[in-house]
């Protein structure tokens, strides 16, 4: 053969292998495509951080993890704006409804993150996120560090749709804020259960991939002892006496009174007037053992910052004592064991009054989240 034709054979070759090498190209990255197109871990538009969809949908509680639901406030608002057009009303009535609706439900979840987190008596703890991360994923590791000492520590979480929140399964957060309460009924932080708390937080910032900012000991410490000194002033629990004029009450038929006169018998022995809502206004206490069988003294006690002035506790005590002092034939006594008149009852309601305005005036007023917490 001559050079001309070896020479043609070659370019026919390469020619050939190239048509060759193109089409498996091709058929490669076609490939690619619809597997990126159909896989599982395609990427999520939630988890884009300042990137907003069309139309999306915010995370939310589902009795089951795995099924999507509307968030707390987008569904309240569709379902005031079914009500509202079940109703009869018109399509601007409607919107507003869901509007009206879809603000509750923002208040609501601030109440509720405010409840956890509060800077009027935690330590504030930010974590920044080293990306948006989902709740079922910092739960797990975040409910690891919940106390330090005897004081408890809670997340909330800002959320892709702007707000902050309890953290939940499904929701997904842009960054985290910590808080560790500063103070309790029996004591404050101290700086040994706050060196540990900072220690177990690193930790865990490590392990979810975040950036703690630590505050200052010295001025956490500080402001521990003076929330606890307020605690610890407002401390006030006022009990009322009933003593026998008679025998003693048995406390089999004592139970059965008291029942009637609205008290819940606990499982630990205590008797508690409910408030109606899960709470209670207050206690009794037979000042006895659960061995005796007889007791001549009952005692009605009102934790005073730990109920509402609008639930007048103390006006309801007096009068419940005032119904069992006839009921059982007693007298209405103090601490001393002396009769206590209806004007110095009057004196103590003004007194207690004077307590709810200091509560008023520091910001924890008594019955409030705040306040439970701290006398809880």
């Amino acid at each position: 053969m001559t050079d001309l034709q070896l020479s043609l054979i070659g370019i026919a070759g390469v020619f050939v292998a190239g048509v060759y090498s193109y089409n498996k190209i091709q058929e490669y990255r076609a490939r690619k495509s619809v597997d990126r197109a159909f896989a599982n871990d395609h990427d999520d538009v939630l988890m884009r951080v300042g990137e907003v969809p069309a139309t999306r949908h915010e995370p939310s509680f589902s009795t089951d993890d795995d099924a999507p639901g509307l968030a707390g406030g987008e569904a309240s608002a569709a379902a005031a704006a079914l009500e509202a057009v079940a109703a009869g009303l018109d399509g601007e009535a409607a919107e507003r409804a869901a509007l009206e609706a879809a603000e509750a439900a923002r208040n609501a979840r601030a109440e509720a993150a405010l409840a956890l987190v509060d800077p009027q008596i935690d330590c504030l703890l930010p974590l920044a996120l080293e990306s948006a991360a989902r709740g079922d994923k910092l739960l797990p590791v975040l409910q690891t560090l919940r106390m330090a000492g005897n004081k408890p520590v809670h997340f909330i979480g800002y959320s892709v749709a702007g707000e902050w929140e309890p953290i939940v399964h499904g929701g997904v957060y842009t960054k985290l804020q910590g808080g560790v309460q500063l103070a309790s009924r029996t004591t404050a932080l101290n700086e040994l259960e706050y060196s540990e708390l900072v220690t177990r937080l690193r930790a865990m910032a490590d392990e979810i991939g975040a950036e703690p900012e630590v505050p200052d000991m010295i001025e956490v410490m500080a402001e521990a002892r003076n929330l606890h000194r307020f605690v610890a002033s407002h401390d006030a629990q006022l009990g009322v006496n009933l003593q026998s004029n008679g025998a003693p009450w048995a406390i089999a038929t004592l139970i059965g009174a008291l029942e009637k006169q609205g008290f819940d018998v606990r499982p630990d022995g205590r008797y508690v007037m409910p408030d109606g809502e899960g709470g209670s206004l207050f206690s009794l206490s037979t000042n006895v053992t659960l061995a005796e069988e007889t007791t001549s003294r009952l005692t009605l006690l009102l934790d005073v910052p730990c109920v509402a002035p609008a639930r007048d506790g103390f006006g309801a005590m007096v009068a419940c004592a005032r119904s069992l002092m006839a009921r059982l034939d007693a007298t209405i006594v103090d601490d001393y064991n002396q009769p206590l008149s209806d004007a110095s009852l009057e004196e103590i309601a003004g007194q207690v009054q004077d307590f709810y305005t200091e509560m008023n005036d520091a910001e924890i007023p008594a019955g409030s989240a705040r306040a439970l917490r701290l006398f809880s």
